[in-house]
């Protein structure tokens, strides 16, 4: 990237005082002079290129594109005041990474002086999407799974009653035996709809929550009932703090998920080479349910399995869809509930031999 001496390059000082709220975004974002020299540069800007805001202020912004001209067009449209904002895609230049596809939005401000380049990592772009179709698509689960679970409900415990007193009138034992066959289904479809209101009714017990006693906890429940061909691998940032949560629904959130993986992993268990590891990281200026973060736990629990078949990868939270013969399809919408009532979020990220399941939630 080329400094410049002309005239038009601002000091930093003065800038960097008026946009320092610029930090605080995601996407990364600099001011410019109407010939493109950087007056300030967001920290989201310096990572990404992985250079300081010193070296960056001064330095002309188009220089750090693989194709210059684009955005040099862009702010000479804007100097003729041809727009209010303009959009297009780019290359973006790193120190020490391949170029980054971005979307580039070049906004004029009140003043002349001043360009605003916001610049919106395609990746990230992609992955809010998919955050906010998550977020609603949970809260429309929760909405649905009320809804219906009432509406099963009332009607199931008249069918029961009345298979009960249908039972008491009767003498042959055949007749008695499809009485009972009614009462059994009633109330497995009761436990069911028991199941989906569980995470409504039962109040949210907050307390000090260590996640490696949640992992240690979940490991031995799912070794006591896998005890051979699988192995469970610990990987661990033991520097990661308590935070206030629900310790047993977390607990609860991720057994589903490892669960869920030991029963994926049922060939590999057979053949001895089965795994589950759990990974804690801390990530930072994280972004997630549209919110950024100055710190979040990252809980990954990955496995060797076959992978989320493609069929249902798009619905794998949604309330009785499951991979699974017999699989009630509840196990997960029931993680991502329980996560979420820690302004958390799960994703995932599954292909043949990998499967990652990321529990994301704030820390203090």
């Amino acid at each position: 990237m080329s400094r410049s001496n002309s005239q038009g390059a601002a000091p930093a000082a003065g800038p960097a005082s008026r946009f320092q709220s610029l930090d605080l975004l995601a996407t990364l974002v600099a001011v410019v002079d109407p010939e493109g020299h950087v007056l300030f540069a967001n920290a989201a800007l310096e990572d990404a290129l992985g250079m300081s805001r010193r070296s960056i202020t001064g330095a002309r912004m188009q220089d750090c594109f693989t194709d210059p001209a684009l955005l040099d067009n862009a702010l000479t449209g804007a100097r003729g005041n041809e727009f209010a904002a303009l959009r297009y895609d780019a290359f973006l230049r790193r120190m020490t990474h391949d170029p980054l596809p971005v979307h580039v939005v070049v906004a004029q401000t009140e003043s002349n002086a001043e360009v605003v380049v916001e610049l919106l990592p395609l990746e990230q772009q992609t992955r809010q999407e998919r955050e906010e179709r998550l977020i609603d698509q949970a809260q429309a689960n929760k909405e649905l799974i009320r809804n219906l679970a009432h509406e099963i409900k009332n009607p199931l415990g008249g069918i029961r009653g009345a298979a009960q007193l249908l039972q008491m009138d009767l003498e042959s034992r055949e007749l008695i035996e499809y009485t009972q066959v009614i009462i059994h289904e009633a109330d497995r479809l009761q436990s069911l709809v028991d199941r989906l209101l569980a995470p409504h009714r039962r109040p949210h017990v907050v307390g000090d929550v260590n996640i490696h006693e949640v992992c240690e906890r979940v490991r031995s429940l799912i070794l006591a009932e896998f005890p051979r061909g699988l192995r469970v691998v610990r990987d661990y940032d033991i520097s990661i703090p308590e935070f206030r949560g629900d310790r047993e629904q977390l607990i609860q959130a991720v057994l589903n998920i490892a669960h869920n993986a030991a029963q994926a992993l049922s060939d590999r268990i057979a053949a001895g080479d089965a795994r589950i590891t759990f990974r804690t990281r801390v990530g930072r200026q994280v972004t997630f349910g549209k919110q950024r973060y100055r710190l979040a736990l990252e809980l990954h629990v990955m496995d060797n399995g076959p992978g989320v078949p493609d069929s249902i990868k798009d619905r794998i939270f949604f309330p009785l869809v499951s991979g699974r013969d017999g699989g009630s399809g509840l196990g997960l919408t029931l993680a991502q509930t329980f996560v979420q009532q820690h302004h958390g979020l799960i994703e995932c990220e599954s292909t043949p031999g990998h499967t990652d399941f990321k529990i994301l939630i704030p820390l203090p």
